[in-house]
């Protein structure tokens, strides 16, 4: 049996041809599963008045990203990103945060080619700051990373669409992940800023309290870590011991680029009530994460010492987790517990990009 070629077409142009056949709400999802337009779940049947409705008054032609997304090299318009918010069941509202984190991606520093074609897991992980995680009323509290929240999964969701059906992210053809991970499902979060001592993350980027932002990261999944409340120093050695991966640290030149730490707000008070703010955490953290080079096979030994030579990096007996201590993101987010996730990431140089949500 031979496979039918790719249809590099525009989305909503393949959705004309398609939309006779959207009889029924089965119909439609075999119909668009059979085209390569679902992500395997059910859709939302993506016709010209809903992906309308989506748009609101926005202008439809207005391009979504600055720049092309990989592997397509195509620049969507805000109706590509419209049809793609209906097709996840997204509510009304959400096109211009999808455009933001879209166009985020498109940063040369986040290397979404190197993302979207790796035999890795990694996926894009989305935070949100700002007024908008009200508006949306995006969870950033008890199960933050988990089912129950429509904004978190169909936002989330519409934004690996995008990647799939605009940027032709097509597993086994382009996409050319071993595993992947549940993350290129949907992987959307916001921080719990009421729930914080420290300061929103989004400042500490550069942006004002009142501005709504988008945060990607290269994700590679997640490692839950049990945090213990004795010492502060106890609750970093916890933590930084978790975060010493051979198969993501030996691999790259010098660590794992930027990982991220969720922090519960209960960890963040303990530290807080201990004279720790974010910066002393990420410091401690840096300088307990990291492995001596002799763990690592010869092989990686080798590739760490070359790659160091060639970006200018001074030699050291270690390996670290992360290029600085501010490139360990710290961002405070979940429910009650003391439980941590940390978030490996997936190259050595790739660096996460904070956007402001535009208004188109």
């Amino acid at each position: 049996m031979t496979t039918p070629p790719l249809d590099i077409r525009p989305i909503c142009e393949r959705l004309v041809d398609l939309e006779d056949e959207f009889t029924s709400a089965d119909s439609a999802n075999i119909v668009l599963y059979n085209a390569g337009l679902t992500d395997g779940l059910p859709v939302i049947a993506p016709t010209a008045e809903k992906i309308d409705q989506m748009l609101g008054s926005l202008d439809p032609t207005l391009s979504a990203t600055q720049m092309p997304l990989p592997p397509g090299f195509v620049i969507p318009n805000l109706r590509d990103i419209a049809a793609c918010a209906v097709l996840a069941g997204c509510d009304l509202g959400v096109v211009p945060l999808i455009a933001s984190a879209l166009d985020a991606m498109t940063d040369p520093e986040f290397n979404l080619l190197g993302i979207q074609t790796t035999t890795g897991a990694a996926a894009p992980l989305i935070t949100l700051n700002g007024p908008i995680i009200n508006e949306l009323r995006i969870n950033n509290s008890h199960n933050v990373l988990g089912q129950g929240s429509k904004p978190n999964a169909t936002i989330g969701r519409a934004i690996r669409l995008a990647l799939q059906n605009i940027a032709f992210a097509i597993p086994g053809s382009g996409d050319m992940a071993t595993h992947g991970h549940s993350g290129k499902y949907t992987w959307l979060i916001a921080e719990n800023e009421e729930g914080s001592v420290w300061p929103p993350f989004h400042t500490t980027r550069g942006f004002k309290l009142d501005e709504s932002t988008v945060t990607v990261i290269a994700g590679v999944g997640s490692v839950e870590v049990v945090l213990p409340q004795t010492t502060a120093e106890d609750l970093v050695r916890t933590m930084s011991r978790s975060m010493l991966i051979a198969g993501n640290l030996g691999r790259q030149s010098f660590g794992g680029g930027q990982p991220a730490i969720l922090l519960p707000p209960e960890a963040a008070q303990f530290l807080s009530e201990q004279g720790w703010d974010r910066e002393r955490f990420q410091e401690a953290l840096y300088d307990e994460s990291k492995t001596p080079l002799s763990w690592l096979s010869p092989h990686a030994v080798s590739r760490i010492t070359a790659n160091r030579i060639e970006l200018g990096i001074a030699e050291s007996e270690h390996i670290f987790s992360a290029i600085s201590p501010e490139d360990i993101l710290i961002i405070v987010t979940g429910g009650v517990g003391i439980k941590a996730t940390f978030v490996p990431t997936w190259g050595a140089t790739e660096k996460a990009i904070t956007r402001p949500i535009v208004s188109f």
